[in-house]
């Protein structure tokens, strides 16, 4: 990954952006894709959608990575100036204790999840809060003082630092999902630099961790012919992953294609033979039910919209310290610029019956 490409997910990974506050998020991206195409447009929601017109040859394609995070939202303030947690999106409640936070009001106010110390802890006989018996200090002695700084519905995140690890393996919060939205904005460029006859949109959603709601709203809106919904998924080849949940993906072994549910058979052969004419490695994935992604929403869109999702390998996510490999990332972009050039020869999409 060169320094750009580099320097514009870190900036996406350090711009906090929970699930309806992704205001400051969707900026970075909008920036960075207009650099390379005319036309970007945003929706009620904050919903971004950029376009590359086609000749009209190739049906109309979507690359959708979701924009926002999990995080968490202040929903009282205590006597003693105590925060009061509410969760954003599915929080893990065993990570969030001993964290350093930032509530984000008009200014940005630090603070840490308290955490009882061990000396003064039954040990052995600890239980994992809920996130609502959770709390955030700010250093205030007192409500008044803590409602000066924070207002009940401020959203706050965990404040950590983007760590490169060995090799080409990146830690940071928020990879989920990021490297999403990172793709098909690359995607995209790759597509738009090699003037594909397909229609191809870059779209960056909103609210996925809160329901699918940005998709349901895009889906609607584009009325497109097909849909890659890009979004990490579990790598299981960490240590303490139970036996019976492992399954074949793992890190540095390339994009993810989830076959199942509302995964399209025929965008599935495409994203394999694309990747196949590039060289590039790829997973599969069974997705019997759901795949918990954006592509959920998109597949049942108006009439119904072919889609597929597209996965990265993601080790610990929803935690602060999420890691992917960069090669994969890399990877993945270019099976969606190759998506976006071989899709000029599909007639439709449509299920042969």
């Amino acid at each position: 990954m060169d320094d750009t490409r580099r320097d514009f997910l870190e900036s996406l990974l350090t711009t906090p952006s929970p699930s309806g506050f992704e205001a400051a998020g969707q900026r970075v991206w909008v920036d960075y894709v207009s650099e390379f195409t005319d036309e970007v447009t945003t929706d009620a929601y904050g919903n971004a959608v950029a376009v590359h017109e086609g000749s009209g040859d190739g049906p109309d394609l979507v690359f959708a990575g979701h924009a926002d995070e999990i995080g968490y939202i202040v929903r009282d303030v205590t006597e003693d100036g105590f925060l009061r947690l509410g969760p954003i999106g599915g929080v893990d409640r065993t990570v969030s204790k001993g964290q350093h936070v930032t509530v984000h009001g008009e200014e940005a106010v630090p603070g840490v999840v308290g955490q009882t110390a061990i000396h003064l802890r039954d040990v052995g006989e600890e239980k994992y809060e809920d996130v609502q018996e959770q709390f955030v200090d700010v250093g205030a002695d007192s409500e008044a003082e803590a409602r000066e700084l924070v207002e009940v519905g401020d959203p706050v995140t965990v404040t950590t630092q983007v760590r490169r690890l060995a090799g080409t393996r990146l830690a940071a919060r928020g990879m989920d999902n990021r490297i999403g939205t990172w793709a098909a904005a690359e995607g995209f460029r790759r597509a738009v630099e090699a003037d594909v006859d397909t229609t191809v949109y870059a779209v960056s959603t909103v609210q996925e961790e809160n329901g699918l709601q940005g998709a349901k709203m895009v889906g609607f809106d584009l009325d497109p012919d097909a849909v890659v919904a890009v979004d990490v998924t579990h790598a299981t080849d960490n240590p303490d992953i139970e036996s019976e949940r492992r399954g074949p993906v793992e890190l540095g072994d390339g994009p993810v294609i989830a076959r199942g549910s509302a995964n399209h058979p025929k965008l599935v052969d495409l994203a394999r033979s694309a990747a196949a004419d590039e060289g590039i490695d790829v997973q599969l994935q069974a997705t019997g039910v759901r795949t918990g992604t954006d592509a959920d929403a998109f597949f049942t869109s108006r009439g119904g919209v072919p889609s597929l999702n597209l996965g990265l390998p993601n080790r610990y996510m929803h935690t602060p310290v999420e890691v992917v490999d960069t090669d994969d990332l890399v990877a993945l972009a270019d099976v969606l610029g190759a998506m976006a050039r071989d899709a000029t020869d599909v007639d439709s999409f449509a299920v042969n019956v």
